[in-house]
C-alpha cells in the first residue's frame, strides 16, 4: 500500500485531523486503525483522530521500525528527502537526520513536515484536477481557456498562492517525497518544491490541456498522468519531426491549392486547423501498430476534402473534377455535393506497412448525424469478424465544438457504449475546437466572419502559418534544412498540379467511385444486381413445424419460465399443432427460415425481447436463477446464423442510426429497428429524411434497414395511435399521374425503381413472406412496415401454414374473397383499404348484410404503388361501381392523399374517388374514448351507405 494511502491525506482541519483517500480519481476513504502495527483498512469512511496520534506513529517508529506499518516506515525514512538509510541502520537504528529532529525539534515540528508534504500531494492532485483552466489554448492570444478570467486559487501562478498550502517562498527549494500518484519525477522518488510546480505547469498548463480526474477507473487515470507527466514524454525524434512537417505540408499545400484554383467555390477548407491531418494520420499509424486494419470514421465537412485526399487517399484528380461545373451527372441518382462524399478504400499503412483499410462515411449537413451510423458500421464489421474486444476494427469521430456540445445524438450515440449489444469497446474522438484551434475563412469561404467578429478576423489575418511555423523551428533545430522544406513543398505542389491538369479529362461524375461501403460480391463490377428477379419466398412444411415447435418450447434443461409464459407457449404449440399462425409466429417463421440459410438477423429497439405487447418474448428468463436467459431462436439448428435480438437504451434517433450503420456492412443480414410505438420514429426523423430515403440517391448506397412501426387508431390517444404513414408516403419517389410499363418481372422493377418499400401486412403469413423477400431480392431497399397492435392477438388475424407453403409469395394486394370475389359484376362498391381498418369493414359489411354487393380490397404494399393489380381488380368488378378509399385515419394523414391520385391514374380519371374516414385533424388521434368510437361508427356507416355519395359532384 502506497505511503500516501497509508497517511490518508492528513489534512489539518478546524484543529483536527481527517482522512481522506486521495489514491485515484475520486478515490476511496482510508481509515487507518490506532494500534501501529495494524494496516490501513479500506472501509469508506472519514474519521478524525487527534494530531497526538501521528506523533505515536513517528516516536514508535523512532524506537523501533518495526513498530509500524511498512507505509509508515517508508515515509519517515524519506521525510527529508533522504534516501533509503543503509541496510544495517535501517535494521537498528533510525537515520541520524530523523534522530536529530527528534532531539531537536518539538511534536510541533514533526507535525508540520508532515503536514508540508501533504500539502505538496494536494498540490500536485490540484494540478491535475484544474491545471487546465490556465492553460495556453488559445493561438489568438485574445481568450482564456474557459472563457472567462477564472484562475482556480489552488494553482500556484504566483509565489504569494504557497500560503494556500502553508507553504512559502522558503520552502521553494526542499525537498519532498512524491506520492505514486504522478510520474512527474520520472526516476526520482524526490523534487524540490520549486522543481514540482515547474514540472506540473510544463505537464498541465502549456499548449495542451487535459482534463481527466473525474474518470471513477484508477487505472485509466494513471495511464493519462503517464503519458502526460512524465519528463521529456512529448519530445518527438527527427523522424518523426519530419514526417510531422511532411504531412502538415501536404494538409496545408491541398488548401492553398483549392483557394488558388477555385477561389470563389464553398468547400468547407481546414485552414485554421492544418493539424487535424497529422493527427488523424498519427492515431492511424499507432492503432495500426496495435492491430488494427479497420477504421471507420465520421465527419462533419470542415475539412473533409482534406481528409478524402491526404488521409483516406482518395485520387486527387477524382476530387479536382468536382469542382468543374460542366461535369455530368451519371445516371446513378441524384447526387450530392462533394464535401459530403464518403470514400472507402484499402491500403498500406507506410508506418507499420500493413494493410488498412479506410472508410469515411458519406454524410449530411446534419451536423453529429453520422456519429450512431458510424458506430452502428463499426459494431457490425466487429460482429462478423468476431472482433469481440474492438481489437482488429475500430472508429473514429471528428466533431465540431459547438456540435458537440449541441447536437443531443451526440449524447444518444455515448448512451450505446456500455450496452453489450451495441458498445463498440471505445472510440476515439477528435473535437476541432474552434476556441483552440481557428476557422481562417469563417464558416466557409463565401462568408464574412468580419461582420460579426471584427476583432478575432483582425488577429486571425495577422496570425503567421502554422506550416511556416513549425518548419522555422525544425529548420533552426537543424532538422531539416530550407531547400529539404521547399523541395518536399514543391513535390506536393507538382502532385496536385498534375492531378488537376488530369482533372480536366474527366466528363461524368460517378457516384460510385465514392461509395463508401461496398459490396463487392453481392453486385456485379458494375454495381448492378445479379438478377432482376425474385424467388418465391414461401417454405417446406417440415421448417415451419421444426420453427414451431421450438417457438413453443424452452430448449434448454432446469429452465424454469414465468407460468403467464407457459401459457403463451402453449397456445403457440396448439397452433402449430391446427397448423395455424399468429403474428409472433409468423415472424419466427421469417426469422428462423433466414437463420436456416445463413443470413444473420438482428432485431433491435425498445422492449424488442418481449415486444412492446408482450407478444414476441424472443428471450426467456429462468424464474430462479438471476439473469439466466435463453434465446430458442438460437438453438433451431446447429449450422444456422446467429440471432441478435437487443433491448436498446431509450433513444430513437441514436439507435435508428445505428442499426442503419450495422445494416451497410453486409447484404446478407436482415436488420430490423422497432419503435415502441410508431409515433416515437419521429425523434429519429433526421436520419429517416437523410439518409434512409434519400440515401441511395445520394450516395448510392444500398440498404435493407426494416423500420418496424406499431400503428393503428385504438383510443389510445394522439401520442399512441398514428406511425406517420403520409410521411413515408410524401417522401415516396414514385410519380403518381403515370402508369409503369416494364417489362420482365413488373415487381422486381417497381422495387428496384423505388427508393424504399411501405407495406402494411394484415396477415401473419403476408408478414413472413415481405421479411422473406426483403432478403431474397437482388438488390437491397429499406423496408418500412407499419405493424399491427390490437391484431396481435385479433383471433380473425390469422393464417394458415397453406399460405406459407412452398411455392408462396408476397401479396401486394389481397382480393375480396368472399361472396364479391365470386361474382364481382353484382358488386356495386369496391372499397380499397390498408391494415386493421380490413377487420373492422369486414364486421360492419357482415352486421350490415352486403356481403355480395360491397368488395373490400387490401392493399398490403401501398408504395411503390401496385398500379397493375390495382387496375386488374377495377377491372374485374362492376365498371358501375364506386370507388372507394377508406381509411381509419383523419383525411389529412394515413394514406389518402398518396393513394387516390394513384387510383385516378389508374381509371384514366374517367371515374370518381370517394373518401370514406376520420375527418380533417390537426392532432393524429383523439384524447376521448368515446369521441373515438363515435368516429368509428360514423365512417363504418359511410362506408356501407350505398347512397352517401350519391348526386355528389366530384
Amino acid at each position: 500500500m502506497s505511503q500516501f494511502r497509508a497517511l490518508a491525506c492528513v489534512l489539518r482541519v478546524g484543529g483536527r485531523l481527517w482522512w481522506q483517500g486521495c489514491g485515484g480519481c475520486g478515490g476511496t476513504l482510508s481509515q487507518c486503525r490506532p494500534h501501529p502495527r495494524r494496516g490501513c483498512s479500506s472501509e469508506a469512511t472519514p474519521v478524525s483522530w487527534s494530531s497526538s496520534y501521528v506523533e505515536e506513529m513517528y516516536f514508535a517508529w523512532l524506537e523501533d521500525h518495526k513498530n509500524v506499518h511498512e507505509s509508515w516506515d517508508a515515509f519517515f525514512r524519506n521525510t527529508q528527502g533522504t534516501s533509503s538509510p543503509p541496510a544495517e541502520e535501517v535494521a537498528g537504528r533510525p537515520s541520524a537526520i530523523l534522530q536529530g529532529r527528534v532531539l531537536s525539534h518539538s511534536p510541533d515540528t514533526t507535525r508540520k513536515v508532515v503536514e508540508d508534504h501533504l500539502a505538496v500531494h494536494t498540490l500536485i492532485r490540484a494540478y491535475q484536477i484544474r491545471g487546465h483552466h490556465v492553460a495556453q489554448l488559445d493561438p489568438l492570444g485574445i481568450l482564456d481557456a474557459d472563457l472567462d478570467s477564472f484562475v482556480p486559487s489552488d494553482l500556484i501562478t504566483t509565489i504569494d498562492k504557497l500560503g494556500f498550502y502553508g507553504l512559502g517562498e522558503s520552502d521553494l527549494d526542499r525537498r519532498f517525497r512524491l506520492p505514486h500518484t504522478t510520474f512527474i519525477g520520472g526516476g526520482e522518488t524526490t523534487l524540490p518544491l520549486r522543481e514540482v510546480i515547474r514540472r506540473l505547469e510544463a505537464s498541465y498548463c502549456g499548449h495542451v490541456g487535459v482534463e481527466f480526474m473525474f474518470i471513477n477507473n484508477v487505472a485509466q487515470c494513471q495511464w493519462i498522468r503517464q503519458k502526460f507527466e512524465t519528463p521529456g514524454i512529448m519530445r518527438f525524434t527527427d523522424t518523426e519531426k519530419r514526417t510531422l512537417l511532411a504531412r502538415l505540408i501536404r494538409s496545408t499545400r491541398f488548401e492553398d491549392f483549392l483557394a488558388r484554383k477555385w477561389s470563389s467555390e464553398k468547400r468547407f477548407g481546414l485552414e485554421g486547423c492544418e493539424v487535424l491531418i497529422p493527427a488523424l494520420k498519427t492515431i492511424i499509424d499507432v492503432s495500426s501498430t496495435a492491430g488494427i486494419d479497420s477504421v471507420i470514421m465520421g465527419m462533419p465537412h470542415r475539412g473533409r476534402l482534406n481528409v478524402l485526399a491526404n488521409v483516406i487517399r482518395k485520387d486527387l484528380d477524382q476530387i479536382f473534377c468536382q469542382f468543374d461545373p460542366k461535369l455530368e451527372a451519371a445516371d446513378e441518382g441524384s447526387g450530392d455535393v462533394k464535401y459530403h462524399l464518403g470514400m472507402y478504400h484499402e491500403r498500406i499503412n507506410r508506418g507499420t506497412e500493413k494493410n488498412i483499410t479506410l472508410s469515411l462515411m458519406a454524410n449530411p449537413s446534419h451536423l453529429e448525424a453520422v456519429d450512431p451510423v458510424v458506430q452502428g458500421k463499426a459494431k457490425a464489421e466487429q460482429f462478423y469478424r468476431g472482433d469481440t474486444l474492438g481489437k482488429k476494427v475500430m472508429s473514429i469521430l471528428m466533431h465540431g465544438d459547438a456540435a458537440f456540445a449541441g447536437q443531443g445524438v451526440v449524447y444518444e450515440t455515448f448512451h450505446l457504449s456500455e450496452l453489450p449489444s451495441y458498445t463498440t469497446h471505445g472510440t476515439i474522438h477528435v473535437v476541432v475546437n474552434n476556441q483552440v484551434c481557428y476557422r481562417r475563412f469563417g464558416h466557409n469561404e463565401m462568408d464574412e466572419p468580419m461582420f460579426t467578429q471584427p476583432l478575432m478576423y483582425k488577429q486571425i489575418r495577422r496570425q503567421e502559418h502554422v506550416l511556416k511555423k513549425y518548419s522555422d523551428k525544425l529548420i533552426a533545430e537543424g532538422v531539416v534544412t530550407l531547400q529539404e522544406f521547399e523541395e518536399e513543398v514543391a513535390k506536393y505542389d507538382r502532385i496536385c498540379e498534375e492531378a488537376y491538369t488530369s482533372s480536366k479529362d474527366e466528363r461524368i461524375s460517378h457516384i460510385r467511385h465514392w461509395l463508401d461501403s461496398p459490396w463487392p460480391d453481392f453486385f456485379t463490377a458494375e454495381g448492378e444486381p445479379k438478377t432482376m428477379s425474385c424467388p418465391p419466398t414461401g417454405l417446406d412444411e417440415e421448417v415451419m413445424q421444426h420453427i414451431g415447435q421450438t417457438a413453443s418450447s424452452v430448449p434448454l434443461e432446469d429452465f424454469t419460465i414465468h407460468p403467464g409464459l407457459s401459457r403463451i407457449l402453449r397456445s403457440r404449440a396448439d397452433l402449430v399443432k391446427t397448423r395455424q399462425l399468429d403474428w409472433a409466429l409468423g415472424e419466427y417463421m421469417a426469422f428462423g427460415s433466414l437463420l436456416k440459410g445463413g443470413t444473420h438477423v438482428r432485431l433491435s429497439g425498445q422492449d424488442v425481447e418481449r415486444g412492446t405487447f408482450s407478444h414476441r418474448h424472443h428471450v426467456l428468463h429462468d424464474q430462479e436463477v438471476d439473469k439466466r436467459t435463453c434465446v430458442p431462436m438460437n438453438h433451431l439448428w446447429s449450422d444456422q446464423a446467429p440471432y441478435t435480438v437487443c433491448n436498446s437504451s431509450l433513444s430513437e434517433y441514436g439507435v435508428l442510426g445505428f442499426e442503419l450503420g450495422f445494416a451497410m456492412a453486409s447484404p446478407d443480414a436482415l436488420v430490423l429497428w422497432e419503435a415502441q410505438f410508431g409515433d416515437f420514429h419521429n425523434t429519429a426523423q433526421c436520419i429517416i429524411d437523410q439518409f434512409i430515403s434519400s440515401g441511395q440517391a445520394k450516395w448510392v448506397r444500398n440498404n435493407g434497414i426494416v423500420l418496424l412501426l406499431p400503428h393503428g387508431m385504438e383510443g389510445m390517444g394522439p401520442e399512441h395511435s398514428s406511425a406517420r404513414p403520409e410521411r413515408f408516403l410524401q417522401m415516396s419517389k414514385d410519380d403518381p399521374d403515370h402508369f409503369p410499363e416494364f417489362g420482365g418481372d413488373f415487381e422486381v422493377q417497381q422495387l428496384y425503381d423505388c427508393n424504399w418499400i411501405v407495406v402494411n401486412c394484415s396477415t401473419p403469413a403476408n408478414y413472413c413472406h415481405v421479411l422473406r423477400r426483403q432478403i431474397l431480392l437482388p438488390f437491397r431497399k429499406p423496408l418500412i412496415v407499419f405493424t399491427p397492435k390490437s391484431l396481435l392477438r385479433h383471433p380473425d388475424a390469422r393464417s394458415s401454414f397453406d399460405d406459407l407453403t412452398k411455392g408462396t409469395r408476397f401479396k401486394r394486394l389481397i382480393p375480396d374473397q368472399g361472396p364479391c370475389g365470386q361474382s364481382p359484376d353484382r358488386v356495386k362498391r369496391l372499397i380499397f383499404c390498408t391494415g386493421k381498418v380490413y377487420y373492422e369493414l369486414c364486421k360492419e359489411r357482415k352486421q350490415e348484410n352486403l356481403e355480395n354487393e360491397v368488395a373490400i380490397i387490401r392493399l398490403e404494399q401501398i408504395s411503390p404503388f401496385p398500379f397493375d393489380l390495382v387496375r386488374a381488380e377495377v377491372e374485374k368488378h362492376n365498371s358501375e361501381a364506386e370507388l372507394i378509399w377508406c381509411q381509419e385515419e383523419h383525411k389529412n394523414m394515413g394514406y389518402y392523399d398518396y393513394v387516390r391520385p394513384r387510383l385516378l391514374t389508374v381509371v384514366a380519371n374517367k371515374r370518381p374517388v370517394w373518401y370514406v374516414g376520420r375527418d380533417p385533424a390537426a392532432a393524429p388521434a383523439t384524447g376521448n374514448k368515446s369521441t373515438h368510437l363515435n368516429e368509428l361508427k360514423k365512417f363504418m356507416e359511410t362506408a356501407f351507405n350505398l347512397s352517401a355519395f350519391q348526386g355528389r359532384k366530384v
